[in-house]
């Protein structure tokens, strides 16, 4: 029987370009996934062959040049949005990732919270849980000037304005529990604070 899709072939392929990708860009790229890292049932059904953790395998393969960034909405957790396929609140999720991260030996470097508003206790609860467990949080507010403002966006007034996350590898996995979770801003707010220390 011959296969839809090669897992292994993807695993080598994928590992391949993203280390050529790392040693373009002065030993550091940011890599936004999105999807899920695993169980990825939706991937499986339209790929025949398709294996639902060849992420988190893939990730697994280069664990040694690899961190993640873990990034939320903070509405999400206001509103307490559910994972439909596991009935789980996004807040909740984000604790189950940092677990799976962790058994396949994959160094979870801290959890954004996203578009951040004061007086939100809900929000305040769960960084003080993440916090009281050691894992390092920062806040990042709605972007001053999005999405139209480009000069402002790209200032210290925007992405200047966000916290810098400390990161010490190659290779960082920007993921998070669901879509408009903030990951892309994030990408491009560490992309603003490491050109400002001249990367």
């Amino acid at each position: 029987m011959k296969l839809g899709f090669d897992n292994d072939k993807y695993l080598e392929m994928q590992s391949a370009h993203i280390r050529e990708r790392i040693s373009h860009f002065d030993n550091k790229l940011y890599l936004e996934f999105g999807g899920k890292l695993v169980q990825d049932k939706h991937a499986m059904r339209v790929l025949p062959g398709f294996d639902e953790n060849a992420k988190i395998k893939l990730l697994q393969k280069m664990k040694d040049k690899a961190e993640i960034i873990i990034c939320i909405y903070s509405g999400d957790i206001m509103t307490n949005k559910t994972r439909q396929d596991f009935g789980i609140t996004y807040d909740l999720e984000v604790l189950r990732l940092m677990d799976i991260f962790r058994k396949h030996d994959l160094v979870v470097n801290s959890v954004v919270v996203t578009r951040y508003e004061d007086n939100s206790p809900a929000v305040d609860k769960f960084i003080n849980k993440l916090e009281r467990r050691g894992i390092r949080t920062y806040k990042h507010r709605f972007t001053k000037g999005y999405p139209t403002d480009v000069d402002t966006i790209v200032s210290d007034e925007g992405y200047g304005a966000n916290p810098y996350i400390e990161v010490t590898k190659p290779l960082v996995v920007v993921t998070g529990p669901g879509g408009g979770s903030g990951k892309l801003a994030t990408c491009l707010s560490q992309l603003y604070h490491e050109n400002k220390r001249g990367r």
